[in-house]
Order: C-alpha cells, then structure tokens, then sequence
C-alpha cells in the first residue's frame, strides 16, 4: 500500500476502527462487542453500530465500506457481527477484509448439537415481544421512574421498588432509568440536599420507607467536573461545596443504616447488579 493511500493514518499505534454489524437492531452485538473490548483498555477505538443488513446487497455494500477504511487508514479494522440468515453471513464475511468475529456462529452450532435441535435462524427474535403481560410491567416501570425522577413527586413513592438516594449528579438518574428500562424495576430518586446535612436526617417522607433505600456517591473531584458541565463557576460546582455535599450525604447515609457504594468508576451496569443482587429483585429482564 503506497503512503499517499494512508490519508488518515492514525497517530496511535493501539487504535482501531470498529464496526458493529447486524441484520437486526445490532443492539445484541454492540453489547457483546463492548464486553470484550473492555478486556483491552489500552486499545483506542472509533465505534461504528451498522444495524438491519438484512439482504445480501446490502451486506457487500456494508463490506464495501469497512474495505475503504481499511485502504484509507491502513488499519485492519475489528468486525463483530450477529447474522442470522447464512447466505447474507457468508456474503459479508466473504467481502470484507476485516478481522472478523461473528458472534452468533460461536455460540448457535455448538448449542444445536448440544441440544440436538435447529435453531430458528429468526432475524431480530432477541427484541421480540414474546410476553405482552411483562412488556407491559417494563413500560410501567419507565414511566413511574420517569415521573419520579429527583423527587418530583412524592405521589406514590411508597410503590418504589427502589429509592435511590445521593447528591445532585452523583448517577441516580441513569441508574433509575436503566434498572426500569432493563429490569422493567419501578425506581424513584430522591436528592440529598444542603438542608438536610442542616437537620441532620432524612427528608420525612423517606423515613418510613428506609427499607427501600440505596445510596449513591462519588469522588468530590469529578462530581465538580460534572456540575461544571452544567453550571461552570458556581458555588454548586465549585471543589470546596462538592467536598462538604460528599462527606454529610455519606455521613448521614451511614448513620441511617443505608447502604451505599460510589459510582466515579463503576459502570451503571455494575450498580444496576449490586442493587439488584441487594433488594433480591429478577425484574421482567430484556427478554420482552
């Protein structure tokens, strides 16, 4: 390959150019891509989600493409890919020159044998609603969560699943609405607030219902990093203010017999996990 072809070379070595390939939603691949790629953390990438390369025409164009990265870069691009339908597996495998890892081929033969059965070979059967009933729990969940977001109503709370309970940006939000999206789990967040270290104890409307709480915190220094995103210079963002929220929300969660964890370096996957594992909750899953 002559160097005029290699415009867009990067400088670093440990980079690849990712593409996440599907003839369904390519939700199912990207997750799985995203769950060994993060066994590799010096690795830099840029991440391309291609879903619904449900015909062969569109599989070669999709090669195509990954092909002109590779000529433009001269960097082997990384191919996960969930096909369900041979011929247009065969099709893009067969086009592309990147290093490919087809996911489904890995698990769906083995099992077939083990099982000494055919599997379907449906596109996009992972996202089907197979349970009407359990699909509907899971929107419920969305929309309690949604309409219990930072205490914005105290209508209802006692139906909450889970009460997450911390400073403002300290992760309640995502977490609440993963744990409803995923679990189909009806989550409320309620803030801890400057007048609640004043008193020293909860807000009354969650004392009775302490039982359901779970705690979130975080390193003082990136919670300012975040509130500076959101109001730069302020009081509320400055180092000092987060410092003094951080060690009263912790104190008074611990005097309150709360359990809680701190979320700078977990995932929301890793928080969804323990607080599901804590309060011993299956959810309806995704399966619906």
């Amino acid at each position: 390959m002559s160097e005029d072809q290699k415009t867009d070379t990067p400088a670093n070595p440990n980079w690849r150019p990712v593409f996440i390939v599907s003839d369904g939603t390519a939700i199912t691949a990207e997750t799985l891509a995203h769950s060994v790629l993060t066994q590799f953390p010096n690795l830099n990438y840029d991440r391309e989600r291609i879903p619904f390369i449900d015909t062969v025409e569109k599989a070669t164009q999709t090669a195509e493409r990954i092909n002109a990265t590779l000529h433009r870069t001269g960097v082997r691009p990384l191919v996960f890919s969930t096909f369900v339908d041979p011929v247009i597996s065969r099709a893009f495998i067969n086009s592309n020159e990147g290093f490919q890892i087809e996911l489904f081929r890995s698990f769906v033969g083995p099992l077939e044998q083990e099982l000494h059965m055919k599997s379907e070979h449906t596109i996009g059967a992972t996202h089907k609603i197979r349970d009407e009933e359990r699909y509907n729990k899971r929107i419920a969940a969305i929309d309690y969560t949604l309409s219990h977001d930072d205490g914005q109503t105290n209508r209802g709370l006692d139906q909450a699943e889970v009460i997450l309970v911390g400073v403002s940006r300290s992760g309640k939000t995502p977490t609440s609405l993963f744990l409803a999206m995923q679990f189909g789990i009806k989550v409320a967040n309620y803030p801890l607030i400057p007048e609640d270290f004043e008193r020293g104890c909860l807000p009354d409307i969650l004392l009775p219902l302490r039982h359901k709480l779970f705690g979130l915190s975080i390193k003082p220094e990136r919670l300012s990093e975040i509130r500076n995103e959101r109001r730069p210079g302020s009081r509320y963002a400055s180092i000092e203010n987060c410092r003094d929220e951080i060690r009263n929300a912790e104190a008074l969660m611990t005097r309150n017999g709360i359990e809680w964890l701190n979320s700078t370096t977990k995932s929301i996957e890793e928080i969804a996990a323990t607080i599901v594992a804590k309060f011993h909750l299956q959810g309806v899953s995704t399966r619906v």
